[in-house]
């Protein structure tokens, strides 16, 4: 008889070993954002076919700054670099702009990859950036942008390595301009298209009738575009939907009810919040392996 274990172990040995992989099978893939690694090591537990490390939520865990380009490709890698050696999971990991000119797009390819990341999105905001879905954005040359991509994927050393052209044309620029956008990064090589801030569901089913590689829907809780269910996506013909501000929008509802509990009232003892249970939460972050290896080489004889 198999046990529970048994069992997983199974499961675990079925699932696609690269992102390139899974993308060749059927289906949406889901992959939730994760900023620091307690997001990382929770949701790497649970099974999904990619992790994605949002810029706008690493910029706020990692620095306390808003998503505006002020943080640099060596404050990035290491956090992807820390996400990708603590979990087993893919990871779809932002790249801003590339962090610069073409050099820097080489530079930051290499950095990303061997880093441990499974893909990198880029997009063709002017440097400095800022998040997708707030005003202000304006975007580079759709013929620099195409070089960028080339560069990318000149630079990767494995085609396992995705390159995500994200365009962020549609909000100044017009639906028509992101989509002329797309397809020229699509034809310049990029793996995966990311038409950044759809406005309603008829532009995101154009999206999906009009661009020929896989599509990222990015569905952001108060951003500028709908939220949808997975059925509803995948049925348009997204392949990956990324979640990057679910996690840290429920964290800091999560911190503020707990942190208000101990403010009204001195303590935590009659929170009646959901709290994740502490030798769980000891057993996620590696601690039995610390005991383990004490018992196999105690500091005393």
């Amino acid at each position: 008889m198999k046990t529970s274990g048994d069992s997983n172990d199974m499961t675990a040995s079925l699932k696609p070993k690269s992102l390139k992989q899974r993308l060749s099978q059927p289906g949406l893939i889901s992959a939730p954002g994760v900023f620091d690694m307690i997001s990382a090591k929770v949701a790497d537990g649970m099974g999904f076919d990619a992790l994605y490390m949002t810029g706008y939520g690493t910029v706020a865990s990692h620095l306390g700054l808003p998503d505006a380009g002020l943080a640099t490709y060596s404050d990035m890698v290491g956090r992807v670099r820390a996400i990708a050696r603590g979990t087993s999971t893919p990871l779809i990991a932002d790249g801003d702009t590339g962090y610069g000119g073409l050099l820097n797009v080489d530079f930051t390819i290499r950095g990303y990859e061997e880093a441990g990341a499974a893909a990198i999105q880029l997009e063709d905001q002017e440097f400095p950036k800022k998040c997708g879905h707030t005003p202000g954005r304006r975007v580079i040359p759709m013929a620099d942008m195409v070089r960028k991509i080339r560069v990318a994927c000149e630079a990767r050393s494995s085609s396992d390595f995705l390159i995500i052209a994200r365009t962020d044309a549609r909000t100044t620029l017009g639906l028509d301009e992101a989509l002329r956008r797309a397809d020229a990064y699509a034809e310049a090589g990029a793996d995966i298209i990311f038409v950044e801030s759809p406005e309603s569901e008829a532009e995101m089913e154009r999206i999906c009738r009009t661009i020929g590689k896989p599509l990222i829907a990015n569905m952001v809780e108060g951003g500028r575009t709908p939220v949808m269910t997975g059925a509803q996506l995948e049925s348009l013909g997204y392949r990956i939907a990324i979640f990057p501000a679910t996690g840290f929008l429920a964290m800091a509802a999560a911190l503020r009810s707990a942190y208000g509990e101990i403010l009204a009232k001195g303590s935590s003892a009659e929170y009646r919040g959901e709290l994740y249970p502490f030798p769980d939460f000891t057993r996620l972050m590696g601690f039995e392996r610390v005991w383990e290896f004490e018992k196999r080489h105690p500091e005393t004889e």
